[in-house]
């Protein structure tokens, strides 16, 4: 519920949503100012009104009031929110005044001028009452005579409360090692996270969470003050945590500002990202509950979605596929109880390498000479679907692609172009390559029943040039990815069969503005078990279950021998590598022509007993009991949301000493319910297995997914 008052001539605006609530209005001198962000007030009178600050030496009061959309206006030095200059360079940064607001359902948006720039910006505010999160985006509009440009567009500025110290968590990580969560304190001066290559990057993502630093006030799993956000953007972002002088904590999040550059000339709107935020004051748990109940409500193509049992083909064959042996394969993973075949790179023309045939995007003719309908048909007549991988942003120079149209690749003309893995980045900014791209995957799509598709992104980009533009190229970073979405969203309207998984070396662009495009994600090329136990976990904290790729591979690991040279020497069981990957969106992408017969049992088994459980773990909200990084066992359970089953995961890594394990403190039942542990003789209420817990009776590298049932 959205509340607007005016208050001694001030206008004062308080949107509510679930049990948080977020304020901000106007004082005299027409400043957007900030005045609350926590859990929602019992009386409208009790949210703090818009006021400037006092008088400080050396500081114009405007440098600490908590604005709303931060410019450097009266000698501001601390970070920006939005900033540009006019063309000539004789008038830099922008000085914002409010100007009007226009209230609409579930918020307001707020209007503010620079009457000297000709620049609007228009700051829409949302409640998302049904998650207890908020929405807020900024547009930019010339209104002026002149040509503006653009230097950075934050999509917001996020004042904390007075309250001392804070910490900020976030992800880090890289190849093959994503969502490393790391939590540090807010010091004095700036602290960053960004990315830079075009794409979300391995390193980071756009999301911030923030809790008090001091003891006795920082935040777990299930309780403490909690404020948080995530940007819906799959291109550079930056994230800027700031601690000012005033002792004030202040984040900034949104478009990256490096190299980037927007040409705004008379009459045209720039759109920056939209954030996604909220406040709890129940934990890390409540927050990540919240986004995966609006991802998979508001976000995801498909609400309802239940991801399929897949089988991937490429750590068995790898470039060398044809149909006779991917028809094999299709068999045996039916056997298994798979419900999607996928054949990965290879299969397209010229294709026997990675040094040929990315931009050629039809069946090899001497691998598949019927095509792929023969192999698609095969597949369905095994009672499974049908899926290929694609690299639409890629090409090798050694292609028909590339040699009919060298322009269309990023470069900077005059200089070497730079490959990576071999292959060079297509200029997805460039309309005439977009409508070829769609061109081409809609054929595929349309001449082959296609059911499911991988879209893969293999590269970070260098030399980021777009010849022939006629604006400033540095528009590059924002168009491309603009461009992305809009080939990919057309093929999805197009084809609303077709299922999309989002992968970029596994999880090199997962985002919030990828969710909105694709059922599920290959969150990392690391199917080592242990490593997984860690990336699934960071995942978590953001991105819901259904979404999730995990798979069981082949021990040693791919990712292993490729960043170490050799084979890994702790080996882990098949029942352990499917606990562990059951916990998402199964799939299985080991050799099966070398599976044992009893490999291939237990994995019925396994896939069976998946598919009877995982409506609760794709659709039920996750509790996490016991992180990774904790002691030798580590746990969570997904929780239905009627409360009436659970599904509970259970891992124990490698423990040297003799010692019982510790027992599992179950959260999210109903307290006043029974409920019984799988394999447990003994049924208690929700509040006894919360307090008195389960303890697993696991050896070393042994996991456990265990059914909870309410009596």
């Amino acid at each position: 519920m959205n509340k607007i008052t005016t208050i001694a001539g001030q206008l004062n605006w308080v949107i509510e949503s679930g049990s948080a609530a977020y304020a901000f209005g106007v004082e005299p001198g027409g400043l957007l100012v900030h005045t609350y962000w926590g859990p929602r007030l019992p009386r409208r009178e009790d949210y703090p009104q818009p006021t400037r600050a006092g008088f400080a030496v050396f500081e114009d009061p405007v440098h600490n009031t908590p604005q709303e959309v931060t410019t450097g206006s009266s000698g501001d030095s601390n970070e920006r929110t939005v900033d540009g200059h006019s063309a000539d360079m004789n008038l830099r940064g922008f000085v914002l005044r409010y100007v009007s607001a226009e209230p609409h359902a579930g918020g307001v948006t707020v209007v503010l001028q620079d009457e000297v720039q000709g620049v609007e910006v228009r700051v829409r505010y949302e409640a998302l009452e049904h998650h207890g999160l908020f929405a807020r985006t900024i547009s930019v509009r010339n209104f002026g005579e002149r040509l503006v440009k653009l230097t950075r567009v934050f999509s917001g500025a996020f004042q904390l409360p007075d309250l001392g110290g804070f910490a900020l968590t976030h992800i880090d990580g890289r190849w093959a090692d994503e969502f490393g969560r790391v939590r540090r304190p807010v010091e004095f001066g700036t602290f960053s996270r960004e990315s830079r290559r075009l794409t979300t990057s391995h390193r980071s993502m756009p999301f911030f969470a923030l809790d008090r630093e001091a003891p006795g006030y920082a935040a777990s799993e299930t309780s403490g003050e909690v404020w948080f956000g995530a940007l819906q953007w799959s291109g550079n972002w930056k994230l800027i945590a700031e601690r000012t002088r005033p002792d004030r904590t202040v984040v900034h999040l949104g478009l990256n500002d490096h190299d980037f550059a927007w040409d705004l000339p008379p009459g045209e709107v720039f759109e920056a990202p939209r954030i996604i935020f909220g406040y709890t004051d129940a934990g890390f748990g409540a927050m990540s509950r919240a986004f995966h109940d609006y991802i998979r409500d508001d976000v995801a193509p498909r609400r309802d979605y239940i991801p399929p049992v897949l089988y991937n083909s490429w750590m068995a064959t790898s470039f060398d596929v044809n149909e006779a042996q991917q028809v094999a394969l299709a068999e045996k993973a039916a056997g298994l109880g798979a419900e999607l075949f996928v054949v990965d790179d290879g299969w397209f023309a010229g294709r026997n390498h990675d040094s040929a045939g990315l931009g050629d995007w039809y069946p090899d003719p001497i691998k598949f000479p019927h095509g792929l309908g023969s192999l698609a048909s095969r597949v369905h007549g095994l009672g499974m679907k049908f899926g290929l991988w694609l690299e639409p942003e890629m090409v090798n120079p050694d292609s028909e692609l590339y040699r009919s149209h060298p322009d269309w690749i990023i470069h900077f003309p005059g200089r070497e172009r730079t490959l990576s893995r071999n292959q060079a980045i297509v200029n997805f900014a460039r309309e005439d390559v977009q409508e070829h791209m769609l061109l081409t995957i809609d054929r595929l799509l349309t001449d082959t029943p296609i059911d499911f598709i991988k879209w893969d992104m293999n590269r970070s980009v260098s030399e980021p040039g777009w010849d022939g533009h006629g604006r400033d190229q540095r528009e590059l970073w924002v168009r491309y990815v603009r461009g992305v979405y809009r080939v990919w969203g057309e093929l999805r309207q197009r084809h609303p069969n077709v299922i999309w998984e989002n992968c970029s070396g596994g999880g090199g662009r997962v985002d919030l503005g990828m969710m909105a495009l694709s059922d599920q994600s290959w969150i990392s090329d690391n199917t080592n078990v242990a490593s997984r136990l860690l990336i699934q976990d960071g995942y978590s904290l953001v991105f819901p279950a259904s979404t999730m790729g995990a798979w069981v591979a082949d021990d040693p690991f791919p990712a292993d021998i490729a960043a170490t040279g050799s084979e890994n020497p702790v080996h882990y069981s098949l029942d352990f590598r499917f606990q562990v990957s059951m916990a998402g969106a199964l799939g299985i992408a080991g050799d099966l022509a070398q599976w044992s017969e009893a490999e291939c049992s237990a994995a019925t088994q396994h896939i069976a007993r998946y598919k009877s459980l995982r409506h609760v773990i794709t659709r039920g909200d996750l509790y996490r009991l016991a992180p990774p990084t904790h002691g030798s066992i580590s746990g969570f359970i997904y929780v239905a949301k009627d409360k009436s089953e659970a599904v509970l995961f259970i891992h124990r890594g490698f423990r040297e000493r003799v010692t019982d394990n510790e027992s599992l403190l179950i959260d999210g039942l109903d307290p006043t319910s029974v409920y019984i542990v799988e394999g447990h003789d003994t049924a208690m209420s929700g509040r006894a297995w919360a307090r008195i817990g389960y303890q697993p009776a696991l050896k070393n590298l042994e996991g456990a997914m265990l059914h909870v049932r309410r009596q």
